[in-house]
């Protein structure tokens, strides 16, 4: 299994846990406000924000809490959040791409700085790591919605480049700048999505081995905990030696 697809695979196990769900809410919120605010608040008429909306409700995000988020963006019109990327490489030399949400550029960057040195990595500049990975549309749909056979007809019909079937969800892949089109063909027959975004898909893996696995983890996880991380992108791939 890729790293790209066991790191997904551990991520979406994990955000199932108790212990993340307010975190996990606190991510999402931030991006439904985000989406509100730089385009329609009508999901209909903004796929950002749909996405946003779908992925809350997957992680069983309530209601309210989504409306709060809605709402919040025309409150905080003075606060602006920046998308910002770090690159870099982390234990055993894992290539790392760090997507962030922030209204502090300053505090973000230390922050992520200060992990990857703790993890004996390194912080690089814009490209350093970017090279080892493709940007794709990743189209995530749960398992109980459709079909193995069903979602790959689907898919290839679509226009998907590729569709593969994890343990627990389905993975579409596609070109970026078609993610929203094939998602709206996708909609004709599933209601239901766990996620629509555009992710870093690794081109290489690097191999770690299992005794070194637990470090690599602590490490990526870390990251993601960090309050103004939306996204860790790894080409990890976990050994079995």
């Amino acid at each position: 299994m890729s790293g790209h697809s066991k790191w997904a695979s551990i991520k979406h196990s994990k955000g199932k846990a108790d212990k993340q769900r307010s975190k996990i809410f606190s991510k999402l919120s931030k991006e439904i406000s985000v989406a509100a605010k730089l385009g329609d608040k009508d999901p209909d008429m903004n796929p950002r924000l749909r996405s946003a909306i779908q992925a809350a409700k997957s992680a069983n995000m309530p209601k309210d809490n989504i409306e709060r988020a809605v709402a919040k963006s025309s409150i905080n019109s003075e606060t602006n959040y920046e998308n910002l990327r770090y690159e870099g490489f982390g234990p055993d030399k894992i290539a790392v791409i760090v997507e962030a949400l922030t209204d502090n550029k300053n505090r973000t960057a230390s922050n992520i700085r200060s992990i990857f040195v703790k993890s004996g990595g390194s912080l690089g500049t814009q490209g350093s790591a970017s090279h080892n990975f493709n940007q794709m549309g990743i189209i995530k749909i749960d398992k109980k919605e459709i079909s193995d056979e069903q979602i790959f007809e689907l898919a290839i019909d679509s226009g998907a480049n590729e569709c593969i079937s994890h343990d627990d969800y389905h993975e579409v892949q596609c070109a970026m700048n078609e993610i929203y089109n094939i998602k709206k063909k996708l909609e004709k027959i599933i209601v239901n999505f766990i996620s629509t975004e555009i992710e870093w898909v690794p081109l290489n893996n690097v191999n770690v081995s299992k005794d070194r696995s637990e470090t690599a983890l602590e490490f990526l996880e870390t990251l993601e905990d960090d309050d103004d991380v939306q996204s860790v992108y790894s080409n990890i791939n976990f050994g079995n030696n």
